[in-house]
């Protein structure tokens, strides 16, 4: 279709965040394009827009499709699995909207629907465009008007959880993933500390509030977790969850079982509390109402939070490398040259990442899905022109880590790390019986310099230390360090986590005897 039109930009800039101006303005995330070819590009994509519609993450994706006439000729046609409609069917389970535009006349109002509805509910959406279709001229896309939410609910809203915030003898605020996906972190921070509430971040959330004036007290992780922090949210009265997905990942090994009738939980678009829900009250309406009822000067996180555990100290000396070692040497490296966004992949390079001090980062940490560091690092670089810092998996470098080729094209110049263990480690912890979990020692560093990038391996402290600070003031090229891990190393909070995992799979057992 021939009319120029940038209808992600319209929509987005048309999203109303309530005024509130007295506190800094945050914009909603954005979503990302990914245009495919039918069949096998589109289909290629199932599983990570599967992990974007889990974990809530923007995405427009923009596909071919038959032409209105393909099924006339009797012959399947290439790319095609079962039906014509194939795509289509499969797309609709993991978006939240979809359109075929096979109608220029409609096309405008379906395509301003579409976006619309990702941007509202962050999550992927769908639009297919048959073959026969590009060419044909439409009208320009106006954006849909503003979502309206129902004042008096919302008014009633709020109003109750401020009333139960306030009679609450340890209320604590839990931030989750969708505070990012709809820009809110500035307005929590200010919220947090007009209440005068410590936060913590759920797994999902710990790259939360890392430009903050002080960060969270720390990521709940139940019986894996910093001790503190596990009992201050299961301790609490008034457990306020922004954003939370209600995921085993999130509160799966709790130590007590946290009370969601005592809870306050405010995601998807919606508020409960106990027993009692409101619908259709957007995360960012929630914010700028309760802001608005909250007068007065924040108080600082740190007259608020209690102290939590220090982190250790890397020591570089002849010892093997540790998950935890790698962890606490990349916070030396971002003592001496400040922070470095983190891509961090699933496995225990994800536990051992939860001791870095705290930084932006990504991770697919609900839908745990192997191989999302190495593109995620580089499509982290490629949006925001930071240079990431990617954890990685020997297992999960496997499967993506080539990407690193692109480097050279784009002028992207990373730090990867490999936790190589020459296994799958985590998998490994929760069946040790099983020997597919073995993949054998394979010499990733050596294939840095094919790929246009440097890489080391190393095998001690002392020469991750040195290997660390050689790639941060080393750029233009990728840099691979090949931290090579004894099999059947754990980091600290992994181990606690499978032990908890465990915990929690034989309690269920026993009460389903």
């Amino acid at each position: 279709m021939t009319q120029t039109i940038n209808p992600v930009t319209r929509v987005v800039d048309a999203t109303v965040v309530p005024e509130n101006p007295k506190v800094p303005q945050d914009s909603t995330s954005p979503p990302g394009v990914a245009v495919v070819t039918y069949g096998a590009g589109a289909l290629n994509m199932v599983n990570a827009v599967a992990s974007a519609y889990a974990e809530k993450s923007p995405l427009v994706v923009i596909s071919g499709g038959p032409g209105r006439g393909e099924s006339a000729s009797g012959l399947l046609l290439h790319h095609q699995a079962k039906r014509l409609d194939s795509q289509l069917q499969i797309f609709r389970e993991i978006t939240c909207a979809q359109t075929r535009l096979d109608d220029a006349a409609a096309a405008p109002a379906e395509i301003a629907r579409v976006l619309a509805a990702c941007i509202r509910e962050a999550r992927p959406v769908y639009i297919e465009v048959p073959r026969d279709m590009p060419l044909v001229p439409c009208a320009p896309v106006t954006p849909q008007p503003p979502h309206q939410v129902d004042s008096e609910a919302l008014e009633a809203c709020v109003t109750e959880i401020l009333t139960r915030l306030r009679a609450s003898r340890s209320p604590v605020l839990m931030a989750g993933v969708e505070v990012r996906r709809h820009g809110q972190e500035a307005h929590l921070a200010e919220l947090a500390g007009r209440l005068g509430i410590p936060v913590v971040t759920s797994l999902m959330g710990c790259g939360l509030l890392a430009d903050a004036e002080t960060p969270p007290v720390g990521i709940y992780l139940g019986v894996a977790g910093d001790g503190v922090v596990t009992e201050l949210v299961e301790s609490s009265d008034a457990l306020f969850m922004l954003g939370v997905i209600l995921s085993d990942t999130n509160l799966g090994v709790s130590r007590r079982k946290i009370d969601l009738r005592h809870a306050i939980l405010a995601f998807d678009g919606q508020v409960t509390l106990g027993y009692h829900t409101y619908p259709d009250i957007p995360l960012a309406d929630l914010i700028a109402a309760l802001l608005a009822k909250t007068e007065g000067a924040a108080k600082s996180c740190a007259a608020i939070c209690p102290e939590k555990t220090p982190p250790g100290r890397f020591i570089a000396d002849d010892r093997h490398i540790a998950p935890y070692d790698v962890a606490l040497g990349i916070n030396a490296l971002m003592a001496r040259h400040g922070r470095l966004p983190l891509a961090v992949d699933v496995g225990d390079c994800l536990f051992a990442s939860l001791d870095i001090d705290h930084t932006h980062r990504v991770a697919p940490g609900y839908y745990a899905s192997m191989g999302f560091g190495v593109p995620a690092g580089l499509g982290l670089q490629a949006a925001t022109g930071q240079r990431a810092l990617i954890l990685v998996g020997d297992g999960a470098f496997q499967m993506t880590g080539w990407e690193l080729g692109n480097c050279p094209r784009y002028g992207w110049d990373p730090i990867v790390v490999i936790f190589n263990n020459a296994g799958w480690g985590m998998l490994k912890s929760f069946q040790p019986e099983s020997a597919f979990n073995a993949l054998g020692e394979w010499n990733f560093a050596a294939m840095a310099s094919g790929m246009g990038g440097d890489g080391v391996r190393v095998l001690t402290r002392a020469q991750l230390g040195v290997a660390l600070e050689q790639a941060f003031n080393t750029r233009g090229r990728f840099q691979m360090i090949e931290a090579m891990v004894p099999p059947g190393e754990l980091s600290p909070t992994l181990a606690r986590y499978v032990e908890g995992v465990k915990r929690v799979s034989a309690t269920v057992a026993a009460v389903a005897e």
